[in-house]
């Protein structure tokens, strides 16, 4: 199950778990759309995975559960 990481790594942007904005490797570094185009051209600068749309997860399914609250931001 993704962990669904509450922000950006790069620009510490709020990205709660029904943002659109989201996108993930598949180690699950998340980055807003806006670092992905513009500046990390599509790669995650961790592990140079491809970075993708990450999926929306149903309101009613978060209850149950919960996305991640640990921010992580790089240096």
């Amino acid at each position: 199950m993704l962990e669904f990481r509450p922000n950006c790594e790069r620009c510490d942007k709020d990205l709660p778990a029904e943002s659109p904005e989201a996108v993930i490797c598949s180690f699950e570094c998340t980055f807003c759309i806006q670092c992905a185009e513009q500046h990390l051209h599509h790669r995650c600068p961790n592990c140079q995975g491809e970075l993708v749309k990450r999926p929306v997860r149903p309101a009613e399914k978060l209850l149950q559960f919960p996305a991640s609250t640990l921010r992580v931001t790089a240096p």
